[in-house]
């Protein structure tokens, strides 16, 4: 049995590469197939936390590298899983996890659940440490769409692609037609202006002076730049206050249960670390239509014009129009979002990513 050592984050905070990352720790498959340990790479305790720099974070590294310098000595792993940050102060952070594995001569996967090396790769430091970085290890990413981000310093025959999945939470078939007495849109993210929300608003502003009866329902974590006062400020500078809602975090049923009342998902990220959104295929596991643009890899998961539509990043006026023919075509809008349904269970349920995580691993073991 392979020794593998997963090197990756872990909740809190909650984000998309925390989850895959405790889905992974959780999988019956990966632990039965391999033995394995894990190490949290985590030094952020809140999404507040993320990107600051502190004497406790700075601490918390060192007993990281210290961790790590143990496992590999006593675990002796095949093969050591990363999943580094593309770009910024944390990726210098993993830049020395990675060389460090490396001094030890271990075999290196790395796994990318965010994107921003083309953006640094014309700094000649940056530049410099990229292509040591990537030198001699393979590489995984979420949709053939980021192999762009790592072009320049990865070739395309050491990249495996692996698309999300996660677990399916209805016991049951969801009806896609639903008897709202009126439309209810639904946005699921952190309160960051890139998410889309300030965005949503001013769309929902133009469906209202059109006279359309609908809601919208905002549910994620507060940040720094956008937390519960400031939210509802922009709500009513846009006289929306009867039309959309700040909810708060939700998890579990009380999650579901907005997803349930739904029609339409609508998510207008301009985020620039935007890879491959789990809250689409929440969305479409409850078999409704979703929105968003072609940032990362979303394109892969949503079907421009069979499962939802992809619109320009930050224009109003477009998101505000595809909404509309979703309000006034409610036939068309039931089988987008079934077709929605289709592709995710056919594609994106944990199960389906676990096989191909375990069978990427042992590929990656037994390439040269």
């Amino acid at each position: 049995m392979f020794k593998i050592l997963f090197i990756l984050h872990l909740p809190p905070p909650v984000h998309g590469a925390s989850m895959m990352g405790k889905y992974l720790h959780d999988s019956k498959l990966i632990n039965e197939t391999f033995e394995c340990k894990y190490i949290n790479l985590t030094t952020a305790k809140s999404l507040q936390d993320i990107g600051k720099n502190s004497i406790n974070k700075l601490w918390t590294f060192i007993r990281l590298l210290t961790k790590i310098i143990k496992n590999t000595i006593t675990f002796k792993p095949q093969l050591v899983y990363v999943t580094p940050n593309a770009c910024g102060g944390a990726f210098y952070k993993d830049f020395i996890v990675v060389q460090l594995l490396k001094l030890f001569r271990h075999k290196v996967i790395t796994h990318y659940h965010n994107k921003g090396v083309s953006t640094r790769q014309d700094h000649w430091l940056d530049n410099l440490l990229y292509k040591y970085f990537f030198k001699e290890i393979k590489v995984i990413l979420l949709s053939k769409n980021l192999y762009k981000d790592v072009c320049k310093y990865v070739d395309f025959k050491d990249v495996f692609i692996c698309p999300n999945g996660i677990p399916e939470t209805l016991m049951k078939e969801m009806p896609t037609e639903r008897h709202n007495n009126e439309i209810h849109l639904l946005f699921l993210s952190n309160l960051l202006i890139s998410k889309g929300i300030l965005l949503l608003l001013d769309a929902c502003k133009i469906l209202k002076e059109k006279g359309f009866s609908f809601t919208c329902d905002f549910i994620g974590g507060e940040t720094t730049e956008i937390d519960a006062w400031s939210f509802n400020e922009n709500v009513r500078k846009r006289g929306l206050d009867k039309i959309a809602s700040y909810r708060g975090k939700k998890y579990g049923k009380n999650k579901s249960q907005f997803f349930k009342n739904s029609d339409i998902f609508v998510f207008p990220t301009s985020y620039p670390n935007e890879c491959f959104p789990l809250v689409l295929l929440e969305a479409m596991e409850y078999s409704l239509p979703c929105i968003s643009t072609n940032e990362g890899g979303i394109a892969n998961i949503i079907e421009d014009g069979k499962t939802g539509y992809i619109i320009p990043q930050n224009d109003a006026t477009a998101l505000a129009e595809k909404i509309e023919y979703l309000i006034l075509h409610h036939e068309e809008r039931n089988a987008m979002g079934e077709r929605g349904r289709e592709k995710f269970k056919r594609e994106f349920v944990l199960e389906r990513f676990e096989k191909r995580m375990k069978d990427i691993i042992n590929n990656a073991i037994n390439r040269p």
